[in-house]
């Protein structure tokens, strides 16, 4: 699965990489609750797409935190979570990193991230420019 071509796709499509933007023209019914235990979840039920964000988080948290439950909808969307992960010994770290993989694809284009990287900046600095975890980074840059 490439990743990096679905995310493409969808900018293309929706033009507008700002998840609050992109879901207005899909068939996605946020619901901001505050939440115990996660920032986050998707769940797919009775034909309508579902997004919880806990509504505590800040605005930038906010954001990617959509960004990756977007992930799990356009790449996971049969796959319950939820339940593999609470009542299976199933490991659904995989999951979570393609997540995370589409979060950082649809939030930072590769424009900005090699402006960034030509500039001289390192991984930790442009974390803390762009406001995500280190980790975050550099999974975006992994090829």
């Amino acid at each position: 699965m490439n990743i990096k071509a679905k995310v493409n796709k969808l900018v293309r499509f929706y033009k507008t990489r700002d998840p609050f933007e992109m879901i207005k023209g899909m068939n996605v019914i946020l619901v901001n609750y505050p939440l115990e235990g996660v920032r986050g979840f998707y769940q797919y039920f009775q034909r309508n797409n579902l997004i919880y964000l806990d509504d505590r988080l800040s605005e930038n948290e906010r954001r990617f935190v959509l960004a990756h439950e977007l992930g799990h909808m356009f790449l996971h969307k049969n796959a319950n979570a939820i339940f593999m992960d609470t009542r299976t010994q199933f490991n659904t770290a995989g999951y979570e990193s393609e997540a995370n993989k589409f979060a950082m694809e649809l939030l930072l284009p590769d424009e900005i991230l090699n402006d960034y990287i030509e500039s001289g900046y390192t991984i930790e600095q442009v974390a803390r420019i762009t406001g995500y975890y280190k980790k975050l980074i550099e999974l975006r840059l992994k090829v």
